[in-house]
């Protein structure tokens, strides 16, 4: 069956640097779209990056370009999100989630599959 999971959440400093992982299994990931979502506490789950593997071409939400970098591994059929210089506005529970790559890459509605998520705090 399709699994989604998450790991590599934790608790870092502002300016410190995670490397979130979405292990993939029961479907080929070429085919497919994986995204990052995240939820803050009271706020809605928004797109962080989505990497479509059938182009490599990828996505970032405004505020991460240029600090985050989504990434693959066929290998091991895991995408990654490596995230630097985090601020405390990135905290929240990140989700990676399986699409079939439509340009609509930010809409929660996209994605069929998703995993439990990660929590990401930040702060001193």
């Amino acid at each position: 069956q399709v699994q989604l999971v998450e790991s590599g959440g934790g608790l870092v400093q502002p300016g410190g640097s995670l490397t979130l992982s979405c292990e993939t299994s029961g479907f080929t990931l070429d085919y497919y779209a994986i995204a990052w979502f995240r939820q803050a506490p009271g706020k809605e789950r928004e797109a962080v990056s989505c990497l479509h593997n059938s182009d490599d071409s990828t996505y970032y939400l405004d505020s991460v370009r240029g600090r985050f970098t989504i990434s693959r591994d066929k290998v091991k059929n895991t995408v990654y999100l490596q995230m630097n210089n985090l601020r405390p506005e990135d905290t929240g529970v990140y989700f990676c989630a399986r699409g079939g790559g439509s340009y609509r890459w930010y809409s929660p509605r996209e994605y069929d599959y998703w995993g439990q998520g990660t929590q990401v705090t930040v702060s001193s």
